[in-house]
C-alpha cells in the first residue's frame, strides 16, 4: 500500500496511529507530496480528484480516500481487536470521531486564515467562528473524554489527533485552561507508542 502525505496534516496523522494500532504501519509506503487550498498536485489529484491527503492506494491499484474511509479500511484488514466497534457503540464512537474531524476542519480553516490570506483581506468574524467551533468541540470533549485512555477506537484516535493538532499549530489556544478531563486523558493517551511515533517530527524521519 502507499500513502500519499504531507507530515503535518492531522488527518495523515490519524491514519497512521491506526497502521500502527492494527499493526500495518511497515506495510505502507509513505509518499511526501505537497497539498495547499490554492495549489493542485498532479500526482495526488491523478489518484483523488480532490487533491487532498490522506490518500490510500492498496495493493490493485484503488485509491481511497478520506481518512475516515482509510481508517476503517485499515480496521477491517486488521486481525486484532477492531477500532470500529460494532452495534450501539458503533455510533458512538463515530460520532466521537466527527466531533474530532470538525474541530479540525475548523483549525484548519483557522490556520489558512492566519497564514495563507494576505493580512489586508482577512475577516475576523470568521476567525472568530472557527475559534468558537473550537471551543465548542473541547467543551464536547471535556464532557465525554472519560473514559480509560488504554480504551482505543476511532473516537479516541481522532480525538487524540485533534488535540494533538492543536498543540501543534495552536498553542495560543490554550485548550487545556478550564478542562482537566480533556488534559488528563491526553496525557495518557498521548504517550501510546502509536502517537509518540506520529508526532509531525517524528513523521519527518
Amino acid at each position: 500500500m502507499k500513502l500519499l502525505y504531507a507530515r503535518t496534516s492531522p488527518y495523515v496523522r490519524k491514519v497512521m496511529v491506526v497502521a500502527h494500532e492494527t499493526g500495518q504501519a511497515e506495510a505502507i509506503e509513505r509518499v511526501p507530496v505537497i497539498a495547499t487550498p490554492t495549489e493542485r498536485n498532479p500526482e495526488t489529484a491523478r489518484h483523488n480528484p480532490l487533491g487532498k491527503v490522506p490518500t490510500l492506494i492498496t495493493g490493485d491499484g484503488t485509491a481511497l480516500f478520506d481518512s475516515r474511509v482509510i481508517c476503517e479500511y485499515l480496521d477491517v484488514r486488521s486481525s486484532g481487536p477492531r477500532l470500529f466497534p460494532e452495534g450501539e457503540a458503533r455510533w458512538d464512537a463515530l460520532t466521537r470521531q466527527a466531533l474530532a474531524d470538525g474541530l479540525l476542519d475548523a483549525a484548519l480553516l483557522l490556520r489558512y486564515e492566519r497564514v495563507m490570506r494576505p493580512a489586508p483581506a482577512r475577516w475576523d468574524a470568521w476567525e472568530a467562528g472557527q475559534i468558537a467551533k473550537i471551543g465548542g468541540a473541547l467543551d464536547r470533549m471535556e464532557a465525554t473524554l472519560t473514559r480509560d485512555a488504554g480504551e482505543v477506537d476511532i473516537g479516541a484516535v481522532a480525538a487524540g489527533c485533534a488535540l494533538g493538532y492543536l498543540d501543534f499549530r495552536f498553542p495560543d489556544l490554550a485548550w487545556r485552561s478550564g478542562r482537566p478531563a480533556a488534559t488528563a486523558w491526553y496525557a495518557a493517551f498521548s504517550q501510546r507508542p502509536s502517537m509518540v511515533h506520529t508526532t509531525p517530527d517524528a513523521a519527518s524521519a
